[in-house]
């Protein structure tokens, strides 16, 4: 089920599978009148072909949906300069409209400690609903902190509203 592109909605692009199942977690907890908010799009098949599929497919319809906010979900990889390097490729004018995460190293390296994928991704929309860290605190998903403030601003309110 798609969207509607002319109210507030979110797309998330996953990097890989695993990635997608952490989307999907997420998204089976979102609010259920909120449900058809959010989109998961197919794996773009790694973190260079993420940016390049939100560079050719995604900038041209975010200028004609101004509602739309796009999650970058992607592998660090163990790399500190990651995040500069996937803010460096969005157009300034949609960088307040585009979040990049991803767990420090790889997605497989959370599940010894928090379960399965869509577990994973369960807790981490839990934890934005009620404004927790219980798994966005892991040592894996830690550097997310500022992307995490400000989807906590701009997204949350859109997947899960206030009562």
């Amino acid at each position: 089920m798609s969207v509607n592109r002319h109210k507030p909605h979110v797309y998330v692009l996953p990097e890989d599978d695993a990635n997608r199942q952490l989307a999907n977690g997420f998204h089976l907890n979102v609010d259920a009148a909120n449900d058809r908010q959010m989109q998961v799009l197919p794996v773009a098949g790694g973190w260079l072909k993420v940016l390049d599929l939100f560079v050719s497919d995604h900038v041209r319809e975010m200028d004609r949906f101004s509602h739309r906010l796009m999650v970058l979900l992607i592998d660090f990889d163990g790399r500190n300069d990651r995040l500069l390097q996937a803010q460096a490729r969005i157009p300034p004018h949609l960088r307040h409209r585009v979040f990049i995460l991803g767990t420090l190293s790889e997605p497989q390296s959370l599940r010894p400690d928090l379960g399965s994928f869509e577990t994973i991704g369960s807790g981490m929309a839990r934890d934005c609903r009620e404004g927790t860290d219980t798994i966005w605190g892991h040592n894996l998903l830690r550097h997310n902190t500022s992307e995490l403030d400000r989807l906590r601003e701009h997204v949350c309110p859109i997947l899960f509203p206030p009562i």
